[in-house]
Formats: structure tokens, C-alpha cells, sequence
């Protein structure tokens, strides 16, 4: 029996910071909880000068992660420094070693949770990543532990909070989406290069990560198909509120019919009396449908410094009272089934499409009987302006097969009277 348990830090940026600070603030709590005493031996910085947004005795800082997670006197890896290779290296390296690991990089675990779970597994320690996906929320563990007797249909929510408060600030103040990424920047919310956000690729991460569990079968990020929101506008925006939608970025995961996975990341109209249309700001919200639960949804803060901290603590408590009970390394891999990744061409939805069209008498009957020679049949149509010339016409169709879609956007793109698409969004029943 240990009689503490001793945890080496890999990074001290804004998450490691709040994980010293709610072990320090909380502690006397989370020992209680964990039953073991959590000493901190080592925390790995890239430079040992630098100001700090915590304050931690100089000796516990190193520059040196091989030291630490060989150091045969820690027992749990805590990593938050982020990057790939170079740290799935590290983490596989302590898995060898019998320690433990908590982490909060989603873009490895995206790319190569298998390998390291399957590291963890042959030695018998605990891999956790419950403040990969979601920040504050959990999921991780509700997937694998909460929701296990359940068959997972489809996961699906707001899973980036810089996009929905760059959306929320475009519904509610009729910002430019140019605008509103400046504030999120400014407030710390988006970073100098926000492409990892605003192009989905964050969020695809996730819905990987999500869908690999709530389905048993590995989902990497290749296999998810992103859009983010870069193109849209605040008149798209102002129809969508006109129309009682509001426009959130989706991160979706299905098991099809036929036994195959579904994953995308897309911005899209959100019926305003759908749970999701109120999440705002830069909090998420998951939605999950289980064949016994029904459906559960799961909201608080995706991010930030305490908020991800906290998810991070948590799996650290776990950590240690598996260290105290002996039961480490009780979890089985979780994707043990080979289920294939459908096209997104053979997703169904329904879409919002803008056009702008010329104002002649027939143009609206020509679009109609062309969309529709490809399955696709409207649900809705209505001319929004008019310049003399030219009228732009938004359509919503009924649910259509994504290829079809496309085939008929592609022909409707080559008629004289269609000045151009100017946008294509899908539309959540």
C-alpha cells in the first residue's frame, strides 16, 4: 500500500497552472476523496526563467521530461504541454515504466489513442483523458463507464466555445464574423491563428475521440469531415432568426443503418426550441441517444483554465484511488469492433441553401424542377430582396441525400439565370 501517491507534470501553461492551483486550493478535499496524499515531485517547463501564472517552488521545475517520466519515484504522468510525436513518445515511455497517465491533448489522442491505450493496457496501468473532449463536461467516462449499457446512436453537440461565442456574438449583436473573432481574440478566447478553431478542425478532433468510444470502433480525425464557419455571414445569420433557427457549429456522430459510422463537423441551423439553440457564449453541450437512457445531454464551460483543470483533477483522483484500491488498469481497450467510416455523400439531411438568382418570371419554377430532377424536393421558398436584377431566393429543402445534393448544385451552378450559390448549410431536424 502507498502511502502517497507522487505526480511529475509534463507543461505549466494556462491548464497546468490551474491544475497546481485547484490541488493546492482543494487539497485537503481531493485527498479525502482520492484517499491517498497527492504530492507534486516534478514539473517539466521548456524554460525555467519564465514568469509563471502560478507560483511553484523553483526546485520542483525541470526542462528535462525523460527525467521525469523515468523517474522510478513517480507514480502518475500528468500531461498538458500538448504537441504529438515527440510526446506520445514520453507517454508510451512511462506506460513501460508502470506509471499511470492523465492527459488533455486531444489532438494525440485523436491521432493515436489506440496505441496508447493498448500501452496502458499491457502494463496494466490507467490512461485518462477525460479533458480532451469538452473541457469542464464530462463525457469520457459517462461513454465508458455511465452509458455502458447502453447501445450509442448518435453523439452529437457544441464542442468548440471559441465558435459559439464567435456565433453567439453574431446572433445577438449582429457582429461580422471578422468582428467577432477580433473580440474572441481579444478576451483570450481564439487564438492569433485561429484556423484550428474556425475551420473545424478542433472539433473534429473531438467528435473523433467521442465517436471512437460511443461506438467501439476507431474514429481518427481523417475520418471525420469538417466545415467550419469562415463563410458565414450575418445575412444568413439574420434569415436563419427569421426563419426561428440559430446557426451553432456541429460536431456529429452516427451509427448508420447499415452498421457503418457517420462523423462531421459543420455549422448548421438549430430549430430555436432544440436544447442546443440556448447554448451560448463559449460553453458546450453534448447530446447523446442511448437505446435505454433516451437522450441525455451534457453542458457547462468547454474550456478554460479551471474548467479543463477540473476534468483534469478528476481523472487524477481516479488515478489514485486505483492506486489505492489496486485496480489499475481496469479498463479493456475500447474499440474492439472494425465498423467502416461512411461517405458524407451518403449522409441525409436537410439544407438551407441561399441563391441569387435573376428576377425574371419562371426562374424560381426552373430551379425547382432542376434541384428536383436529383431527389431534392423544397420545403420551403422565398424571395428575401430584389435589386431589379437580380432577387435572392432562400430555399429549405426536405431530407436529401448529401450527393444528391451536390449533383444538383453542380447543375444548378451552370444555369444562365443563377448568379451564384451563396450558401449551403444543413439543417438539424
Amino acid at each position: 500500500m502507498k502511502e502517497q501517491v507522487r505526480i511529475g507534470m509534463l507543461g505549466l501553461g494556462t491548464v497546468g497552472s490551474g491544475v497546481v492551483k485547484v490541488l493546492a486550493e482543494n487539497g485537503t478535499e481531493i485527498e479525502k476523496r482520492s484517499g491517498l496524499p497527492i504530492r507534486i515531485k516534478s514539473i517539466v517547463v521548456r524554460d525555467l526563467e519564465k514568469e509563471r501564472l502560478v507560483e511553484v517552488p523553483a526546485e520542483l521545475l525541470t526542462t528535462d521530461a525523460w527525467q521525469v517520466v523515468n523517474d522510478p519515484e513517480i507514480d502518475v504522468i500528468v500531461e498538458v504541454m500538448g504537441g504529438i510525436e515527440g510526446t506520445k513518445d514520453l507517454l508510451l515511455t512511462a506506460f513501460r515504466n508502470g506509471k499511470s497517465v492523465v492527459t488533455a491533448n486531444k489532438d494525440l489522442i485523436a491521432e493515436h489513442g489506440d496505441e496508447l491505450i493498448l500501452e496502458a493496457t499491457r502494463n496494466g496501468c490507467d490512461f485518462l483523458y477525460e479533458a480532451s473532449v469538452g473541457g469542464g463536461i464530462p463525457i469520457i467516462r459517462p461513454l465508458r463507464k455511465d452509458l455502458a449499457g447502453n447501445k450509442i446512436s448518435e453523439v452529437m453537440g457544441i464542442v468548440n466555445g471559441t465558435t459559439n461565442y464567435i456565433l453567439t456574438r453574431m446572433t445577438q449583436m449582429g457582429m461580422a464574423f471578422e468582428d467577432a473573432l477580433k473580440e474572441a481574440q481579444e478576451l483570450g478566447y481564439a487564438e492569433a491563428n485561429p484556423a484550428s478553431d474556425v475551420e473545424g478542425w478542433d472539433a473534429g478532433r473531438k467528435i473523433a475521440i467521442v465517436a471512437s468510444l460511443a461506438f467501439n470502433s476507431r474514429v481518427n480525425f481523417s475520418d471525420v469531415d469538417t466545415e467550419g464557419i469562415t463563410s458565414i455571414t450575418e445575412r444568413d445569420i439574420d434569415y436563419a432568426k427569421q426563419m426561428g433557427y440559430a446557426i451553432k457549429l456541429i460536431g456529429s456522430a452516427k451509427e448508420t443503418e447499415n452498421g457503418s459510422i457517420s462523423a462531421q463537423v459543420y455549422p448548421a441551423l438549430v430549430p430555436q426550441d432544440h436544447p442546443l439553440a440556448s447554448v451560448n457564449g463559449v460553453y458546450n453541450a453534448i447530446f447523446v441517444r442511448g437505446n435505454a437512457i433516451g437522450e441525455a445531454m451534457f453542458l457547462g464551460l468547454g474550456a478554460g483554465q479551471l474548467p479543463t483543470a477540473s476534468s483534469v483533477i478528476g481523472d487524477i483522483v481516479e488515478a489514485v484511488r486505483n492506486f489505492h484500491a489496486g485496480t489499475r488498469g481496469k479498463f479493456l481497450v475500447d474499440c474492439y469492433e472494425q465498423k467502416t467510416i461512411q461517405s458524407s455523400l451518403e449522409n441525409k439531411n436537410r439544407f438551407y441553401l441561399r441563391l441569387e438568382v435573376a428576377d425574371q418570371p419562371g426562374v424560381l419554377g426552373a430551379i425547382a424542377g432542376k434541384i428536383g430532377q436529383h431527389g431534392v424536393s423544397i420545403h420551403t421558398m422565398f424571395q428575401k430582396w430584389t435589386d431589379s436584377q437580380t432577387a435572392e431566393i432562400v430555399v429549405i429543402t426536405h431530407e436529401v441525400r448529401e450527393g444528391s445534393l451536390r449533383d444538383a448544385l453542380n447543375e444548378l451552378g451552370d444555369m444562365e439565370h443563377v448568379h451564384a450559390i451563396k450558401q449551403t448549410l444543413r439543417v438539424v431536424s
